[in-house]
């Protein structure tokens, strides 16, 4: 046994480093989506690109469920590097993921009654995230940790209150949505996202100059998941 794992990215340029990976590759289309089937170093994968934004990556993600059968999310590309520590290229595994653009008591008093505003990663695909990081070389700082998420690029007039109150490492406009449709759908999920921009390098620009760059980290930082998810369902 296996898992099927579900690989979204928001754009096109986050997913295109695993497009080469796949083999036996079959492409369908749904909700004006293309869908990427097929297998990375034996594993059973599905990936797509969502598109920007909450709404979009909810979309995706219950399709991948619904349709595509996975049993976990990966949720990879990049993002905006929200603590002093974190630096271009670095990459952030989620511990944790909240919307930073919804009121607090929204998901704990109405429906999905959360006891907490933050969805938590799946332990197992944390600790295969670890064991799979050990060894592997890289010129960049791997950090685990919160991230958060709101339907805003995120530049210096937001960050200070951001960071006051949720202490993340890392921010995007996606990954919270993809956690929170997990949740109610009881599937495992993680996010590894590296980063483009960061308080003293902000702004479009650098998301534009570093997209590449750390898409490709972290694909590299998915594939080696993705061997330890094999080897965790592979009987010894």
């Amino acid at each position: 046994m296996t898992w099927k794992i579900g690989i979204i990215c928001a754009g096109d340029r986050e997913i295109e480093p695993f497009l080469t990976h796949i083999q036996n590759c079959k492409i369908s289309e749904k909700a004006m989506l293309r869908i990427y089937e097929g297998t990375i170093d034996g594993v059973s994968v599905v990936t797509l690109f969502s598109g920007v934004c909450k709404v979009n990556a909810a979309i995706a993600t219950q399709i991948l469920i619904d349709t595509y059968h996975v049993n976990a999310i990966i949720n990879a590309g990049t993002a905006g590097g929200m603590d002093n520590k974190v630096n271009i290229f670095d990459t952030i595994i989620s511990t944790q993921v909240a919307h930073h653009d919804v009121h607090d008591n929204i998901l704990t008093e109405f429906h999905p009654w959360m006891s907490s505003i933050y969805f938590d990663s799946d332990n197992l695909l944390l600790d295969l995230s670890k064991k799979s990081i050990q060894y592997k070389k890289s010129d960049y700082t791997v950090y685990f940790g919160k991230m958060v998420t709101g339907e805003k690029f995120i530049e210096d007039n937001m960050r200070e209150c951001i960071n006051a109150k949720y202490a993340p490492l890392s921010v995007d406009m996606e990954t919270a949505s993809i956690a929170h449709v997990c949740y109610v759908n009881h599937i495992p999920f993680i996010a590894i996202r590296t980063i483009t921009d960061t308080i003293t390098h902000s702004g479009i620009d650098n998301f534009e100059k570093n997209c590449k760059k750390a898409s490709e980290i972290s694909k590299n930082f998915v594939l080696g998941l993705l061997k330890e998810i094999k080897a965790y369902f592979t009987p010894v």
